[in-house]
């Protein structure tokens, strides 16, 4: 099994639920033919680079995964099929690209944690200057 990971752009005209509707069913996709997801994240509305089928930004996703190398094919396959993905990318991750993606899920989830205190530490110098 290697580590993958893709990014995919859905259309920008999708509300919340069917967006997430889309992911789910990328990820049960995976899971089917018996990917283990690692990590997932929504990166959100994003301007793209370039007009695609003219539009100007799209939802962003992505998705890390182990898997066979079988599995690519058939999802790429589904996002082609998918009218609501504009583009997609999929590489395979060597050990070098592997251990950066985990320092940055580590940074990530520690940068989750350090507002919550940073929030806190605000309204106790509000309070104190009140």
């Amino acid at each position: 099994m290697n580590n993958y990971e893709t990014v995919f752009i859905l259309t920008p005209v999708l509300s919340d639920a069917q967006m997430k509707e889309a992911v789910e069913k990328f990820k049960t996709l995976l899971t089917d033919q018996g990917a283990e997801i690692i990590n997932e994240e929504g990166w959100g509305l994003r301007k793209l680079a370039y007009p695609i089928d003219k539009k100007s930004t799209g939802f962003y996703c992505m998705l890390e995964f182990n898997a066979s190398a079988t599995v690519i094919a058939g999802l790429e396959v589904n996002f082609r099929r998918d009218e609501r993905v504009l583009r997609f990318l999929t590489t395979k991750h060597d050990k070098f690209s592997f251990e950066y993606s985990e320092k940055r899920r580590r940074n990530r989830s520690s940068k989750k944690d350090a507002p919550v205190k940073a929030e806190a530490s605000s309204e106790n110098k509000e309070s104190e200057s009140n």
